[in-house]
């Protein structure tokens, strides 16, 4: 599993210009990364590709089980849920191959709050277009703001819901290619099992693995 020299230039630009007297290209260093995110490994002979994907990252609903470690300073998207001590990744996608933005939540946390960061981070879509969202997002405030920034919100009603709206659920069915999006990056063991202690650097695992799935789509 990597990256080619010919995909990388779709997004060479993205990445900082390597300085001062460097031995790995950035390919090299996403590909090794690449490489630990895949097995889950923790420890690696490229420890230097670690060092400047921490830079990289560094501050700049699916739940993922954690592993006990030390805690480390900085924020940890961590919580209990009836899972266990877990994480939320909350995505949003345009395909199942491409994902537009992603947040993270603790695992107790409520989906719309995160739900609702992801759509202010996306902004208004170019044109209206339908907004397919879980059932776990349709709160009246996320619906509204999915409107009210040019979507239009495509939800089934909560079941305890005394007044429910109808929703097209033929139309509903294509939301699974987020759940195909999330099934692709939970290949990667180090996004499926959390071990970084910090948000930024799992996040930086995840949007790895969005980039790999993105440049790996079919044309």
């Amino acid at each position: 599993m990597e990256i080619t020299e010919e995909q990388y230039q779709q997004v060479a630009h993205l990445f900082p210009v390597p300085r001062g007297n460097v031995n790995l290209s950035n390919l090299q260093v996403l590909n090794a990364v690449l490489y630990l995110a895949e097995p889950g490994c923790r420890k690696s002979g490229y420890c230097r590709s670690i060092g400047r994907f921490w830079h990289w990252t560094a501050p700049v609903s699916k739940c993922i089980r954690t592993l006990p470690g030390r805690r480390k300073k900085g924020p940890q998207a961590l919580g209990k849920s009836h899972g266990g001590r877990n994480t939320k990744v909350h995505g949003l996608a345009a395909d199942d191959r491409t994902a537009l933005a992603v947040a993270l939540s603790p695992g107790q946390a409520h989906d719309g709050v995160e739900g609702r960061k992801l759509l202010t981070l996306r902004g208004p879509p170019e044109q209206p277009a339908y907004l397919l969202m879980a059932r776990a997002y349709e709160g009246n405030v996320t619906r509204q703001l999915a409107a009210d920034l040019g979507y239009w919100p495509v939800a089934p009603p909560r079941r305890q819901r005394k007044v429910k709206w109808d929703y097209d659920k033929e139309l509903y069915r294509q939301r699974n290619a987020v759940e195909r999006l999330f099934g692709r990056l939970k290949r990667f063991r180090r996004i499926f099992t959390r071990y970084d202690q910090l948000d930024f650097m799992y996040l930086g695992f995840v949007l790895l693995a969005c980039i790999f799935e993105l440049l790996h789509r079919p044309l």
